[in-house]
């Protein structure tokens, strides 16, 4: 852990708070100014962006995820379904995404076949916006929010089942026993799932670097432009650490979500 964890955020911290060099890399004077530059309108409208565009992709995998995870919980083969799920990572998220670039350009297969089926007119505009960074993170990171998902519901299903059951004896309907029963016996799962999701997402840079283009920048952009384009280590770090900050600030509030959930 001090090798591989708290020495490399050590150095991370002590660069952000170093000068940028001629010629990049990082030399004295200590300064503030890289923490400063944080709360120009620039930088502070990309955070702003990162956040919702993280928080539409997390809100959007829990609800997908949750009616997906109650099916696989309810099956008969539980573990074919949850191996079905995982199966997207035996491929390099890489090629994924570059899968989803040829479904969604402009002579990709999307606009091909809505073409010739005469239901446009012309290619939409499918690539290279924020609806398709959304679309990337949500398939990139649905089964994070699938698998915790389904540990808790599997539990509730096993456990707490009889709580269900007396709902629907009592007169409830199935959509009554599901939002007023089901839905808050599962809120560690939720939490847990929306975590794990989000923070990720918080930091991604290559989802919207590929789907995005120029006209979704993310945090995660700019820090990997400051480390490689502009050099600007210091900068890039300062970047880092604030966004180290504010995710394990979200994991310590959910920290009751996963000690429920364990």
């Amino acid at each position: 852990m001090v090798l591989t964890l708290a020495a490399p955020l050590l150095i991370v911290c002590a660069y952000s708070m170093l000068s940028r060099g001629a010629y990049g890399g990082v030399e004295l004077p200590v300064t503030p100014e890289n923490y400063a530059r944080l709360f120009t309108p620039l930088y502070a409208g990309i955070f702003l962006r990162s956040f919702a565009v993280a928080g539409i992709a997390t809100a959007l995998c829990v609800a997908l995820g949750f009616p997906l995870a109650l099916f696989i919980a309810r099956s008969r083969r539980p573990n074919l379904c949850l191996a079905l799920v995982i199966l997207p990572f035996w491929t390099s998220f890489l090629i994924r995404i570059y899968a989803w670039i040829f479904l969604l350009r402009d002579t990709g297969l999307i606009n091909t076949v809505l073409l010739r089926l005469h239901v446009i007119g012309e290619p939409l505009p499918l690539l290279y916006t924020n609806g398709a960074v959304v679309l990337g993170l949500v398939y990139g990171f649905l089964p994070f929010a699938v698998l915790p998902l389904y540990a808790v519901i599997e539990r509730v299903e096993r456990q707490d089942k009889v709580l269900l059951e007396a709902a629907a004896d009592l007169g409830a309907s199935s959509t009554a026993v599901f939002w007023r029963m089901l839905v808050p016996l599962c809120m560690p799962g939720i939490r847990a799932a929306s975590l794990l999701v989000f923070v990720p997402c918080l930091g991604t840079y290559l989802v919207s670097d590929l789907l995005g283009g120029s006209k979704t920048v993310l945090i995660g952009n700019v820090i990997q432009n400051q480390f490689t384009a502009s050099r600007d280590w210091p900068f890039g770090a300062a970047l880092s650490i604030v966004l180290i900050v504010a995710a394990a600030a979200m994991l310590y509030a959910g920290r009751r979500g996963g000690a429920e959930l364990a």
